[in-house]
């Protein structure tokens, strides 16, 4: 799987990790697409900046018959979060965009907001919220904002009735913002943790303070700089025969198409710019954002943000871990052991997670089931690709984890 955006393939071996322990992956994967759980699996891992190990194996429209490709583009969804944290750092190196200030400075539709805190959905008890939501709060998922889709509680279902989620693809992110601020908030900011909308939120910040819409903002501040031509919010027309379908698993069949790439919402043209799962992007684009982030900030003589700034995305800005501040509507793992920086979680303590890795790893995925994690004590990059709703129909990301990691010998 050649990637030339990036350094050429190295032997394992001049990169600490031994060859015959790291081809455990390629069984594993195939074992996956051949028992009909996944409809391909692509993975590649980079150690140093250089290309340790690639694999790709199964179909990208099963029906079709047409093989994964080397160059495939896939709904990253919320691997779309660490993009828009990035862009919205960009503005706070410049003095722009402060983290602790109050998102109604940006947005004042969200305003003077109201927090559930009992009673059903007809007749909802509300108070004032005691505090207003920050920036760094909704880079956090702190901010006390909910997804509807996953929420069944009377918050999930004002959500839903208000079509606050950010997935259409017709109307601006302004608009769904508007509707946004008639729904009250699942906490008071910065109580608890809780998954939501809020990096969508954060996304309508960076169009307010920069003066452009987001899908420009990523393409002048991260893409070009990065080499990223396959990364965007709609796959160009051109491009579609490179486009995976979508499936999802249900109890009459583990792989039912959801959408081919012909009828896809993510196919051009795209006017709403979701910030938290709107993105399209190829391996090697996602790579390459991935190494900018382990090298500090810098890939190839484009620097995006500076060094002590990606450091402080990768700390932990909870008080505890994330199941600390109380377990989300929406999770894929226990959180116990993990917390969350700015954009991603991270890895505070390898036993009480029960997974093998490094403090201080910074880590996330999206919800047909990709994943990525950098390690920046081993440097280590890692993705994983494939296209299969939910996230949490197989443990394929702790699985991957396990492989990676008995292959290091040095």
């Amino acid at each position: 799987m050649p990637l030339d955006s990036l350094e050429p393939v190295a032997r394992p071996e001049e990169l600490g990790l031994c060859r015959n322990r790291l081809a455990r992956i390629g069984p594993w994967m195939r074992s996956y697409v051949d028992e009909g759980k996944l409809p391909f699996a692509a993975v590649a891992v980079l150690r140093r900046g250089r290309l340790a190990h690639a694999d790709l194996y199964g179909q990208r429209d099963i029906a079709r018959g047409l093989p994964a490709l080397q160059d495939g583009l896939y709904r990253i969804y919320s691997m779309t979060k660490p993009v828009t944290t990035v862009a919205a750092m960009t503005l706070f190196e410049e003095g722009r965009l402060m983290l602790d200030a109050p998102v109604e400075e940006f947005l004042p539709e969200l305003a003077e907001r109201k927090v559930y805190i009992g009673g059903p959905f007809e007749n909802m008890e509300l108070v004032d919220a005691e505090t207003p939501v920050t920036v760094r709060q909704l880079m956090t998922h702190t901010s006390g904002l909910t997804y509807g889709l996953f929420d069944p509680t009377p918050v999930g279902r004002a959500m839903r009735r208000a079509r606050a989620d950010f997935s259409g693809t017709d109307e601006s992110l302004a608009d769904v913002v508007a509707r946004l601020g008639d729904v009250p908030l699942c906490f008071h900011p910065g109580t608890r943790w809780n998954y939501g909308v809020s990096t969508d939120v954060l996304g309508r910040v960076v169009e307010v303070v920069a003066g452009r819409p987001l899908d420009q903002v990523f393409r002048e501040r991260i893409f070009e700089p990065l080499g990223m031509p396959d990364t965007f919010f709609g796959v160009p027309h051109d491009r579609l025969d490179r486009f995976c379908s979508l499936y999802t698993r249900t109890a009459e069949d583990p792989l039912k198409l959801v959408e081919d790439a012909g009828d896809s919402r993510f196919r051009e043209p795209v006017r709403l710019y979701s910030g938290g799962g709107g993105l399209v992007s190829s391996m090697a684009d996602y790579l390459r954002f991935l190494e900018m982030l382990r090298r500090g900030g810098a890939l190839d003589g484009a620097r995006v943000l500076g060094r002590k700034t990606v450091e402080f995305m990768q700390m932990n800005h909870l008080p505890g871990d994330m199941a600390s501040m109380g377990q989300s509507v929406f999770s894929e793992m226990p959180m116990t052991g993990i917390g969350f920086g700015l954009g991603g979680a991270v890895l505070l303590d390898p036993v009480r997670a029960q997974i093998p890795g490094s403090p201080g790893e910074f880590a996330w995925g999206g919800m047909a089931s990709t994943a990525f994690w950098i390690d920046p004590a081993e440097e280590l990059a890692v993705v994983f690709l494939t296209q299969l709703i939910p996230s949490s129909s197989y443990p394929v990301r702790r699985e991957l984890r396990v492989l990676v990691y008995q292959s290091l010998i040095d």
